[in-house]
Formats: structure tokens, sequence, C-alpha cells
């Protein structure tokens, strides 16, 4: 059995730092039918990339985000079909590691470790990506990590086929904060997270809408302790409008796992937590210590939980729009449209009594309009339920201040304005 590159130098540089790679196998709790499993697959939402001959190939890749020379992985399926709308899976390397380390897999085992044991699993049917962090971790100072993110999504977007409603992230140790930071933070462009052996490192900003999450956790973790997993898992326990409950955990010694699926969540948005005996390590195996490509459980979970949504968002139906004007913002909009085109004007208020320091608006488009560009913000994904972002000259919002935003969208006849919006998670009035 190989074993994961222990990376104890760099501990003292981080306070919850990250280290290696996971192992594991054994039978887990079958999600309950109330337990939030996804709703019936809808037709895929595609990316403009779709259709066209990709510029973009397997490697590594260079990409300019908030002012500094980033990278990044790729991995397309063999056989890459660019008229089929893909799931796109992150993999976030843990502090000390490297975007090379997540896509060999050569830490625990190589190529069947690869993007943490993912990437044998999907049999060609996912596009991969793994970044590379600044100074080997996530620290996301100022938010630049997410926004590598949004970047290099943007970039895949313009020139892959992908379906926008299923992104994933998933990451061990620093990887798994980031992955926990991209869950609070981007909960309508990512569809599931699964966070291993994390902690809040990477901030959370925002964290307060649903998204589906699977937490990973060793019960002897000295790393990174079981017991902020726990409240992690907690808040989206909480978002997801799941039932509280302590979860049962494997006993000291027993070198198994537990798998539990809360019940009561709401549709679409289930809560998994699995606890293992072991410590900070990223694939745990039962019935051994340390990490196994080959014996660990854990790639399966994951996978397990990411593969149950269908293509496509859950229904209107099973979405509960946020509380009307419990924010302490406004939201006016002005449409103008014209034969198949329109632009929105948008003037978000801060009505409250302190400064909003980065701001992220939500609202979702009527049907069959499709965002084409936009100023005064970047925005993602292009129709549905969109998440409109500052940019660097307007983050900051004062008491009183207000800042307009706007887009170029096309329609099919409807030209109505968004109705609702909720800035940093919170509802605005709205006129």
């Amino acid at each position: 059995m190989l074993r994961p590159k222990f990376l104890a130098s760099l501990l003292g540089a981080v306070t919850a730092a990250a280290l290696l790679v996971p192992a594991t196998h054994a039978t887990a709790t079958a999600a309950p039918r109330d337990s939030g499993a996804a709703a019936a697959p809808q037709a895929a939402a595609a990316t403009p990339g779709c259709g066209k001959a990709p510029t973009l190939n397997s490697g590594t890749h260079s990409i300019q985000s908030g002012g500094k020379n980033r990278n990044f992985i790729l991995k397309l399926p063999d056989n890459y079909d660019r008229n089929h709308p893909y799931r796109v899976v992150f993999g976030f390397h843990w502090l000390g590691g490297t975007a090379t380390d997540v896509a060999t897999g050569q830490t625990v085992q190589r190529d069947v470790w690869s993007y943490y044991g993912l990437q044998r699993l999907a049999n060609n049917s996912a596009i991969f990506v793994a970044p590379q962090g600044l100074n080997n971790g996530w620290a996301n100072s100022g938010g630049e990590d997410v926004t590598l993110v949004d970047d290099i999504i943007r970039r895949l977007d313009a020139d892959l086929c992908v379906d926008e409603t299923q992104r994933f992230a998933v990451g061990f140790s620093y990887g798994g904060a980031m992955s926990y930071s991209l869950a609070c933070s981007r909960p309508t462009v990512f569809r599931a997270v699964a966070v291993q052996s994390g902690g809040v490192l990477s901030g959370c900003n925002g964290g307060n809408q649903p998204i589906a999450y699977l937490g990973i956790h060793g019960l002897g973790d000295s790393v990174l302790n079981i017991s902020g997993g726990r409240s992690m898992r907690d808040r989206f326990v909480r978002n997801n409008g799941c039932t509280a409950q302590n979860p049962p955990e494997p006993a000291q010694g027993s070198l198994t796992h537990r798998v539990t699926y809360y019940s009561g969540c709401r549709a679409g948005y289930p809560v998994a937590w699995a606890a293992f005996d072991e410590g900070h390590i990223a694939a745990p195996q039962d019935g051994a210590r340390g990490d196994s490509g080959s014996r660990t459980w854990v790639p399966a979970e994951v996978w397990k939980f990411f593969t149950q949504f269908g293509t496509g968002t859950p229904p209107p139906g099973n979405e509960e729009p946020p509380p009307a004007g419990n924010g302490a913002c406004r939201v006016t909009s002005t449409v103008n449209a014209w034969n198949s085109g329109l632009t929105a004007e948008l003037t978000i208020t801060n009505t409250g009594t302190t400064a909003i320091n980065g701001w992220s608006l939500t609202f979702t488009l009527p049907g069959g309009q499709t965002i084409t560009s936009g100023w005064n913000a970047s925005y993602s994904p292009s129709s549905g339920q969109v998440t409109a972002r500052n940019v660097a000259h307007n983050a900051t919002i004062a008491p009183g201040a207000s800042v307009g935003i706007g887009y170029q969208a096309n329609h099919n006849g409807n030209t109505a304005k968004s109705a609702s919006f909720a800035l940093n998670g919170a509802a605005c009035d709205s006129a």
C-alpha cells in the first residue's frame, strides 16, 4: 500500500493545516427517502461552449485572476463530445500539496487516487479541474481564491460543453476548507460539495443558503478536530432545513466508519455525515490504519453523493424563496426591451447601519432570458438562478449608499423583470 507524503513541516505555517490523502472500505447507511435526495432530472443547462470545437485540452493551463498569473490542471473525458453537457468536478489540494498531486493521485496511489479517486469512478463522464493554490494553500485572502474559481468556470463555460447545474467541489484538509468556502459563497454555482477533514481556513462569505453537503472527518484528527467538522456540517443542516440530530459515529479503536443521511432536508439539498476511526488522513480504510487508494471507501461515498442529482436544478415547486424584506437592503430594477433583447439596470441600496464589505446578489431570471454581458458585476450562471458579484471598485456599500449594476440579455418574448433579490443570502425589499 502506498502512503501519502506527510507534510508535517508545514503544519506550523497554518493554524489548522492540511496534509494527506484517503483510504478505507466499508458499507454505508442507505439514504432514507426523505433525506433531501434530488428531484427528477430535467434538461441540462448547457453552456455557450456546447457545440464548439474546444481550444482547451487536458493539461496545465495558465489564467490571469485578480491581477496574478494562476494555473490549473484540466482533464477532459476521452473522446470528449462537444455536444454533450458534462458535470464538472473541482478537486482542491491540501496544505503543501499541489494540483499535480490531486490530478495524478501520486501521494496515495498514482492513477487509482486521481482527483481523490473520483476520476476512475467517473469513467469518462465528467470534466475534472485541479486548481493550484498560492503558496500551496487556500488562504483566500480578499476572496482571491474564490475569484480564481469564478474565472476558471467562466473560461470552461465559454469553451467546453458543461452542465451548469452539475458543478461539484471536493477537497481534503485545506482543500476541504476551500470546498467549504465555496459552499458558503457560491451555493447557486455548485450543486454539492464534499468536505474531507476540513476547517474554516478559507473563510465563509455568506453561508446562509442551502447546498447539498457531505462532511467526512476522522475521530482522532489532531490537526483539524472533528468538533470543527461537526460545526461546519451543522451550518448546512440548518440551511437545508434538515432535522437536527447527533448522528452515530464509530467506536474508538474500531477502525470502521459510519455514514448518516439526515432526514427532513429540503428536496434536492441532502446533508450526509461520514465519521471514521482514524486521524487526519484523506483515504481511510476499514480494518487497517493509514491511507489506501484501492481500499478506501471515501471515493465511492463522494461519487454516490455527487451523482444522485439528475440533470437540471430541482423544479421551482421545490424551491422556497427567501422571506420578503428581512435583509437591510433594497433593490430597484428597470428593464428596457426590444425585439429579442433587453437591458436591466439594478440599483442596490444598503438600508442598514453598517457597511457591506463584499457582496453577492442572487435573483432568478424569468424563463427564456439569458444574460449575454454585464457591467459593474460578474454574473454566473447566465440563466435560471443568477448570482451577481461585486467587482473591485464597488465591493463596499456604505450605510444609505447605493451601487448600480446591469446586464444585457436575450429573451424569447418574456421581458419581465426579476421579482425578488437576496443580498449575501438575506432577502431585500424590491421595487
